[in-house]
């Protein structure tokens, strides 16, 4: 009887704020279920835990995704963005290569500060297809950023120019990869974080020119490692 008095074309005035509302409330939820991922890792969380840990019932939480699968799906979509936008926004500052490089190693590193070892391998094993897309985006984002600050390294002077560019930002990329898939480093020894550090060293220090390593070397005194 309400819907017959209420003017249609006016509708969208009153739904877009709900509508935002709603989206909001999901972004939370999945920057929350992203943390718990990360602290706990994926498969020891279930849905039933995930509920309790978000103070939510596991109806309400069902009103956002449709299952774990659809919910480790959105929480990598949005995590794979907010790489993006951030490696994109640091390429946008105008720093030249050692100093960009410095900017998303930090990046980096504070992120996996807070990686739980397993999230990798829990992602491949029980989540292969998110994994797949995952990869895929993230080869888009961090080999294309490793190529570009080569490319710019070498125009810059700061990087040796006597190596292919496409050849060493594979090179790096995979290293990385192995770090993360293969957990070949003994966890209860290294921090993720402290393993990438020396695996960003070990590459900066590889490509670099005298004049690179000398505004490496002014740098990184202002840089805790």
């Amino acid at each position: 009887m309400c819907s017959k008095t209420f003017p249609n074309q006016f509708a969208h005035l009153y739904l877009r704020p709900l509508m935002e509302e709603l989206q909001e409330k999901e972004l939370r939820l999945l920057e929350n279920a992203s943390s718990i991922f990360m602290r706990y890792g994926i498969k020891s969380v279930n849905m039933d835990d995930m509920a309790k840990h978000l103070s939510m019932s596991k109806k309400t939480l069902y009103q956002y995704v449709k299952d774990k699968e659809d919910l480790v799906n959105k929480v990598v979509t949005l995590f794979t963005d907010n790489e993006h936008l951030h490696v994109k926004g640091i390429l946008e500052k105008g720093y030249n290569a050692i100093e960009e490089s410095l900017e998303i190693m930090k990046w980096v590193s504070n992120v996996l500060q807070n990686v739980h070892p397993s999230v990798i391998y829990d992602l491949q094993k029980y989540h292969p297809e998110v994994a797949l897309r995952l990869n895929k985006r993230q080869e888009e984002t961090i080999c294309g950023s490793i190529l570009h600050n080569l490319k710019k390294g070498q125009k810059e002077g700061l990087y040796r120019k006597d190596f292919y560019p496409e050849i060493i930002a594979k090179v790096y990329a995979a290293r990385i990869d192995q770090m993360l898939r293969e957990l070949i480093y003994p966890l209860e020894q290294f921090k993720l974080s402290d393993i990438y550090k020396e695996i960003f060293k070990y590459h900066i220090h590889g490509v670099a020119s005298p004049a690179g390593l000398e505004h490496l070397k002014e740098k990184m005194k202002s840089i805790k490692l």
